[in-house]
């Protein structure tokens, strides 16, 4: 009996490793095919007559701490049009002020509340379902601050929520305590779904985000985090609700396909993606959305006459 059931267990493994190749030789010859060319549906001139823009940061404006060429004259043209603009971020780890000085930094000089992000859009989503409630928080102090500023407390043994955003000090004790929370009846939110992030302009490297920080506790629980940044359309109409606009007088410019661009289709809206950031150009036909349209980066809306 015992060898009968190595013998199976020894085909399951032939059999597995067996269609594992096959798949990725399937992978590696689809990845082989070139792209379909890509057709924009709106015009730069069309982009131009929008009234409210929503904004990515991190591989739209900048890299790090390396703004990206153009970005500011772009952000400059904004300003001079007296376009509404909000900048929507999927990055919870600074605070709107924090985000206002590092623009500041590069030069580029714009007011606070010109900032949203996935902590601020997590924070309101918890104290809608619980107000003034706690929560278990594995995150940056951007996080923390819009936390308490929704009225929670901090709360590692019995909380409402456990919270997992960006962190730089992501460690063991912290995902078996946020298991433990979980297993005992805390809900699991993450700022949003992002796995990886573009270590910088020039590098072909990625480093983990939040996604791919929250899956051990989904895993070790056998729950499905809830997500409150991009692409969830929560985040964008609470964007859009705060610059007072529609969907239709609205555009929103991202350099990803997952979070960005989906969030706009999903909102309504219609979406620009620029080419400095984590999606490329080779990607983007592989997607059943598509952006409206593709710009090498930010700087194309004052410099393409089109």
């Amino acid at each position: 009996m015992t060898q009968r059931r190595l013998r199976s267990s020894l085909t399951t493994v032939a059999v597995s490793r067996s269609s594992f190749f096959r798949h990725q030789k399937f992978r590696a010859y689809r990845t082989s095919i070139p792209p379909k060319p890509f057709q924009n549906r709106i015009s730069i001139s069309e982009l131009r007559a929008k009234k409210a823009f929503l904004i990515d940061m991190d591989g739209v404006i900048y890299h790090q701490e390396k703004i990206i060429p153009g970005a500011k004259e772009a952000l400059e043209w904004l300003q001079v049009q007296k376009k509404d603009f909000l900048f929507i971020t999927n990055s919870s780890q600074r605070s709107p002020r924090e985000l206002q000085a590092k623009l500041c930094r590069m030069g580029i000089e714009v007011d606070e509340s010109r900032f949203y992000t996935s902590a601020l859009s997590t924070a309101a989503f918890i104290a809608s379902q619980t107000p003034h409630g706690s929560a278990f928080v594995i995150g940056e102090p951007g996080l923390l601050q819009a936390i308490y500023d929704a009225g929670y407390v901090t709360n590692d043994v019995n909380p409402d929520f456990v919270i997992v955003g960006e962190s730089r000090h992501y460690n063991f004790d912290q995902i078996t305590r946020a298991v433990s929370l979980v297993q005992n009846g805390a809900r699991l939110i993450g700022t949003n779904s992002d796995l990886v992030d573009k270590k910088g302009e020039e590098s072909q490297e990625f480093v983990p985000a939040c996604g791919s920080l929250i899956r051990p506790i989904e895993a070790a629980c056998q729950v499905d985090a809830f997500f409150v940044g991009k692409p969830s359309p929560m985040m964008v109409r609470e964007a859009l609700k705060r610059l007072n606009s529609s969907a239709a007088d609205s555009i929103i410019i991202g350099d990803r396909m997952d979070t960005d661009i989906l969030g706009g289709v999903q909102s309504n809206l219609q979406t620009a993606l620029v080419l400095t950031g984590v999606s490329d150009r080779a990607i983007v036909s592989r997607f059943a959305y598509q952006p409206d349209l593709l710009l090498d980066s930010i700087a194309s809306i004052i410099s393409n006459p089109k």
